[in-house]
């Protein structure tokens, strides 16, 4: 298949996402923005018609083998270990296994099926660099996190990632044919850090679902979400883990409302999301925390839900807080964006790219620096108003549509790329048989 360019873009793609399936609830365990990126991009990839079967693990044995999500898209759940009780850590020994599953689904496929393969986090990696060797096809990867990155940035009572995940990191930079950046930021460090090709490094920015979060009334928003008219909404949308760092929300609240003690009674700090990694072995405590610091009554833990009601909670709030240690973009800053709410973002990895004009960005994560921006969007006369519309504007250049269609310009580079003539790839070689494989 080749586009209106000339340039060829694969009719199959076997994305690979071993660790959380895209069809999980993002906000609980370890389903986040790479949950919501690989099942966005599957969708508008098919709609440019280039087919995907997305590979995840089996993780209950109420799941179908085989998930149509739209025509060209599917979800195959391999299973590799016991469903359930397997944190993302045991899944190093589950690779195997699952790479296993992945050759039999391709064994009763035609020849060639596969034309690339796309992998996501590390592990994903793993196998992908199996798979895309055994087929003779392309490997693109995109890391979404790295442990370099995390343990540089490690927040108080984290866990650092080990020295097993970096090495295996390492091996999927070296073995991919192309590394795809979510920004210019990351790309530099897969090259400062992981020694990758810059030839090979490729960015293509997230997007965000500009028809589900869009624009609309914060009255009406309320109203529906049960939310007192008249409320102060400080908004926390992630998981509930000190990466993410809700806490550095909480006193900052605290401290706003020290400051402004007549902000206390229309104060709400809504901390939407489930807990996941160090979070969930040892629980943070944000309630604790807010009772401790005198704003008990002030805070409302959410549990995950749904993107239409999410959309609802973006426009409730006057301001999205997002104090991650690290982002290597940031989808929760475009998605409040994308709904005219104005975003205070810690000044870390890809969250300078994902706010844009439409916030403000905080350096470090200093109490009182976080409670005088924060208390800059809801106290100071007309900033609001002026952010909301550029919050607007800077998110219509996230779609997910551009993208795929970026993501078709990585693949067909990594197409183009000389082909190793092997037996592994189902290549003939003279003089030799074709080997018989799937």
């Amino acid at each position: 298949m080749t586009d209106p360019t000339g340039a060829s873009r694969p009719h199959r793609v076997a994305m690979v996402t071993v660790h959380t399936s895209p069809l999980a609830q993002p906000g609980t365990g370890d389903a986040g923005g790479m949950n919501v990126y690989v099942l966005e991009v599957a969708r508008r990839l098919a709609r440019l018609g280039t087919q995907v079967d997305l590979f995840t693990r089996t993780t209950s044995a109420a799941q179908a083998e085989v998930v149509e999500v739209e025509p060209g898209v599917v979800v195959r759940h391999v299973a590799a270990g016991p469903y359930e009780g397997l944190s993302k850590e045991d899944l190093p020994g589950q690779l195997c296994a699952f790479a296993a599953g992945m050759m039999r689904v391709a064994a009763h496929a035609p020849l060639g099926y596969y034309d690339l393969v796309h992998s996501h986090y590390w592990l994903s990696g793993q196998v992908g660099w199996l798979a895309a060797d055994r087929w003779g096809v392309p490997l693109v990867h995109t890391m979404h996190t790295m442990a370099r990155v995390k343990n540089l940035h490690l927040a108080d009572g984290d866990e650092p990632e080990p020295r097993g995940r970096e090495i295996g990191e390492s091996q999927v930079v070296e073995a991919a044919d192309r590394l795809v950046a979510n920004t210019e930021r990351e790309a530099r460090e897969l090259v400062d850090l992981y020694d990758a090709d810059p030839a090979r490094v490729a960015v293509a920015a997230p997007g965000v679902d500009l028809g589900t979060f869009t624009p609309g009334s914060l009255a009406q928003a309320r109203a529906e979400l049960g939310l007192p008219a008249d409320a102060v909404l400080l908004l926390f949308v992630g998981r509930v883990q000190p990466l993410k760092a809700p806490d550095v929300l909480v006193r900052a609240a605290a401290e706003l409302v020290r400051r402004h003690p007549a902000l206390r009674e229309r104060l709400v700090v809504a901390v939407l999301g489930g807990a996941s990694g160090a979070g969930e072995r040892t629980p943070m405590g944000l309630d604790a925390l807010a009772t401790s610091l005198g704003i008990g009554d002030r805070l409302r833990l959410v549990p995950p839900v749904d993107r239409a009601t999410l959309a609802r909670w973006y426009r409730a709030a006057d301001v999205v807080a997002v104090p991650s240690h690290n982002e290597s973009f940031g989808l929760v800053a475009v998605e409040a964006q994308a709904c005219g709410t104005p975003v205070v973002a810690a000044n870390v990895g890809g969250l300078p790219t994902a706010v844009g004009d439409g916030g403000l960005l905080v350096d470090g994560h200093d109490t009182a620096d976080w409670a005088t921006s924060l208390g800059r969007v809801v106290l100071e006369p007309g900033l609001r108003d002026a952010l909301s519309p550029r919050a607007v504007e800077h998110a219509r250049g996230f779609g997910w549509e551009r993208t795929a269609e970026r993501l078709l310009e990585v693949y067909g580079q990594a197409l183009a790329r000389p082909k190793d003539v092997s037996i592994h790839g189902a290549q003939r070689i003279a003089g030799v048989p074709q080997a018989v494989i799937p």
